[in-house]
């Protein structure tokens, strides 16, 4: 189903992230959650993509194993790294002929194993030009829809970590829109405060769209520090005492951060928001358990009616 009609017809929109498992055991894993998350009817899925396309064909491969064999709708990740015209143009082509409806279409980061990658060498310097690219192949009538895909971009309410300037950050996402973006999904955050705020500059930017706030749960002290590390997370100083009130009890932390989330999303839904993205590193337990905690059997409950 295209974006906007998914916007169009839910009130406040829940959506699951996976990645791609790179071994067999991770794949009966993640399809054994992937079939208890069913269960809770969200408005549509995503894939993630690896680093200069790194997992490019297991993106693929799920993403289609999602679309034929489950009631879900996926939206598979796309980054400008390391791709040609072409080569964009040939998965999309791809997706559109296996009746994949939307993207979402990402900047990137260099793959890891690369020190000296040239960003410069790339078709697609930012997400905007992504984003003209695919409207363009819409217009070519790529896809059976005659709208084409639905495009999501990547918004970041604690600030892009390339991008200092807040106000700058703010150009470059409202060129992200302007350039035809449907919605947009932000990145994880742990304080409300940062993201409605962020909602309140986007409107204050003539931005429009629907924007989905993006939950990922503290799960254990470890993955908490790699997510400071690598999304440059903000971890408020509330959260950090309570964790450590966990004295390191590995359930009490997951335990400290299910209880998080829950309550940021009661207060996203409070602050009437458009939608809720959960990122699920590919397990269904934490996910299951906030639903539990907000007193939801699934997603329709919560959705309601556009």
């Amino acid at each position: 189903m295209h974006i906007n009609d998914i916007f169009a017809s839910d009130q406040t929109t829940v959506s699951f992230e996976f990645f791609p498992p790179k071994t067999a055991a991770d794949a009966q894993a993640l399809y054994e959650n992937i079939a208890e998350l069913e269960t809770l009817q969200p408005s549509f899925v995503s894939v993630t993509y690896g680093a200069g396309g790194s997992t490019r064909q297991l993106t693929h491969d799920l993403v289609v194993r999602l679309k034929q064999t489950t009631t879900l709708d996926p939206i598979p990740h796309l980054t400008c790294v390391g791709h040609s015209e072409q080569e964009i143009e040939e998965i999309l082509t791809k997706y559109a002929e296996a009746g994949v409806s939307n993207t979402l279409a990402l900047g990137g980061d260099p793959p890891r194993d690369m020190a000296n990658y040239d960003k410069k060498a790339d078709a697609f310097q930012h997400a905007a030009d992504l984003v003209t690219f695919i409207r363009r192949m819409n217009e070519s009538g790529v896809h059976p829809d005659a709208r084409g895909f639905g495009i999501g971009v990547a918004g970041f309410p604690e600030g892009h970590p390339a991008t200092p300037n807040r106000l700058e950050e703010m150009d470059h996402l409202k060129a992200k829109v302007d350039a035809g973006a449907d919605y947009i999904c932000t990145q994880g955050f742990f304080d409300n405060h940062d993201f409605l705020d962020f909602r309140e500059r986007c409107e204050l930017a003539g931005i429009s769209v629907p924007i989905v706030a993006g939950i990922m749960p503290v799960l254990s002290l470890g993955g908490m520090k790699r997510m400071a590390g690598l999304m440059g997370a903000r971890i408020p100083a509330k959260l950090l005492r309570a964790l450590g009130r966990a004295t390191g009890d590995a359930e009490a932390v997951k335990r400290v951060g299910i209880h998080w989330a829950t309550e940021q999303c009661r207060d996203l839904l409070d602050n009437q928001v458009r939608g809720i993205h959960f990122y699920t590193l590919n397990k269904s337990d934490a996910t299951r358990q906030i639903y539990q905690n907000l007193g939801l059997r699934d997603s329709s409950l919560l959705r309601g009616n556009g």
